[in-house]
């Protein structure tokens, strides 16, 4: 496939983030959504409207002014009435991805901003053979860069050089990063959401922005095994990867078990928001 083979320089510059297998397993995804959106040029995908493309679609009824080239003269030569040919036209979509860059998302053995730099490469990836236009965004407690919307597989790599920089630091606050996303007024179009949802003022701070400027949203849910089920015991020391706080704490059975609790219950409440005001979710 050579669409993703990069030089050997290039490889090594991502280290084992996107590897080669990683990059040979590009190829068999695919994206689609639910909706139609405005497109200025014709992507290969089958999102239609109708108007003026290559398909055959309908008829309509001829009106001065409309291009008389449209005129269906087949059937002006059977019948006398003056109708247009409507024809399929197939668009690219807009795919925006918001990456949770903050100090949470450096959590765990297997970290979870890595997870979330591979996961937004294949969706970048999808898109962008699909003729589709990707932008990405890294949020903490603001935009804190921005890949400005690109478009053809050939700019893979742009992606991948702009996703290969992230580093997780700051405090959370997707909610002012998805409001200043959305003041951006970018495209309408599909917004996936990559993160572990720890914002504060929950799930709704950080999608109802997107969904109330009419984007079509996908929540993508990222946790660590060991925030749902820890396995520890005894005196420790913690410290808030996000404020610096420390805390001494007594591990007990007890306190798993109310950790375990909170845990679940942070996750059903972002599934069940989104289910309730039809965001897409996947954890």
């Amino acid at each position: 496939m050579s669409e993703v083979a990069s030089s050997r320089a290039t490889r090594a510059s991502y280290g084992d983030l996107f590897d080669e297998a990683f990059m040979r397993k590009l190829h068999s995804l695919a994206l689609a959504s639910r909706r139609v959106f405005r497109g200025r040029l014709r992507a290969e995908r089958a999102s239609k409207k109708t108007g003026a493309g290559i398909e055959f679609a309908d008829h309509r009824d001829y009106v001065e002014g409309d291009d008389i080239r449209a005129l269906d003269l087949n059937v002006y030569q059977r019948s006398e009435k003056l109708l247009l040919r409507l024809y399929e036209e197939e668009e690219d979509l807009s795919v925006h991805l918001l990456v949770d860059t903050s100090a949470s998302m450096a959590y765990g053995p297997r970290p979870k901003l890595r997870v979330a730099q591979r996961l937004a490469a294949a969706l970048a990836y999808v898109a962008l053979v699909h003729l589709d236009r990707v932008s990405i965004a890294s949020a903490s407690e603001d935009l804190d860069a921005i890949l400005p919307p690109t478009r053809g597989k050939n700019r893979i790599f742009r992606v991948l050089d702009f996703l290969a920089t992230l580093e997780a630091s700051g405090k959370t606050d997707l909610g002012a990063a998805a409001k200043a996303f959305a003041a951006r007024k970018p495209r309408r179009g599909l917004a996936i959401v990559i993160s572990d949802f720890f914002d504060p003022r929950g799930p709704g701070a950080v999608l109802d922005p997107l969904r109330f400027a009419r984007f079509e949203v996908v929540a993508i849910h990222l946790f660590d095994p060991a925030d749902a089920k820890p396995k520890a015991a005894g005196d420790f020391t913690f410290v808030d990867r996000e404020t610096g706080a420390i805390r001494d704490v007594s591990i007990t059975p007890a306190l798993l078990a109310r950790f375990e609790a909170a845990h679940a219950a942070h996750a059903a409440r972002v599934e069940t928001h989104c289910r309730e005001k039809g965001v897409r979710y996947a954890a």
